[in-house]
């Protein structure tokens, strides 16, 4: 590599700047082709592009974490809605915190069961089943069951993308398109990246995905403790 490339990669805002280009044509592809969510667009799109310009990943990385420091931020932010509507989520609060537990649970054995059903190993297995829950609790927890957090940080990106694109849907089609069912379902299963996709729709879905997404994060460190102790 060339010095003024290698020079030209190893600035923070490279990084920076492509990433917000990439994820500004990818809202353009999703203003167009609704199915199309704009992270996975925007992932694929800086993927290819450091591909072709053959950027390591250590020079991406010194303007990302730059990126990455502003999530924290975005997350802490899905607590506005949640305090906007805190008195119909009370309401209705043992109806949704039912539904995280069950949703938690289920992910993490469904996770598990196909992992051993299919005849994988058991760190495959502890690595995919927490990957339901936001990624900086699934990636810790996988990483005290003995798991790979590299590979459960991939798998726990994927599962939001996935449900993001085809859960609203999906969940409608099955007859539960109501703002709480839809919230606490989201939430649960699509942790921060699905919250985003149903807020653009409703804030009051997105203030009860977010809290679901808070409580089936602890509900998962809690599941995790008897899978440390057994397996």
């Amino acid at each position: 590599m060339s010095d003024w490339k290698e020079m030209l990669f190893a600035e923070p805002l490279f990084a920076i700047a492509v990433t917000v280009l990439i994820y500004l044509g990818a809202e353009g592809l999703h203003a167009r082709w609704k199915w199309l969510h704009p992270l996975l667009a925007a992932s694929v799109g800086v993927m290819a592009l450091l591909a072709l310009l053959d950027v390591p990943y250590e020079s991406y990385a010194v303007g990302g974490r730059w990126i990455e420091f502003w999530l924290g931020p975005a997350t802490v932010a899905l607590g506005v809605p949640l305090y906007k509507h805190a008195a119909y989520i009370r309401r209705q609060l043992p109806a949704i915190l039912g539904g995280i537990a069950v949703g938690t649970m289920s992910a993490m054995a469904s996770a598990g069961a196909l992992v051993w059903g299919l005849g994988g190993t058991r760190e495959l297995m502890l690595t995919m089943m927490p990957k339901s829950a936001t990624a900086p609790i699934s990636i810790e927890v996988v990483r005290q069951l003995g798991g790979q957090p590299e590979l459960a940080a991939v798998l726990t990106v994927l599962t939001g993308l996935l449900g993001s694109m085809i859960g609203p849907k999906l969940l409608r089609m099955a007859g539960f398109g109501d703002p709480m069912s839809m919230g606490t379902a989201i939430g649960t299963s699509s942790h921060g990246i699905g919250t985003a996709r149903v807020m653009r729709e409703s804030e009051l879905v997105g203030g009860i995905s977010g809290f679901a997404m808070g409580v089936a994060g602890i509900l998962t460190s809690i599941y995790a403790v008897p899978l440390y102790l057994f397996l």
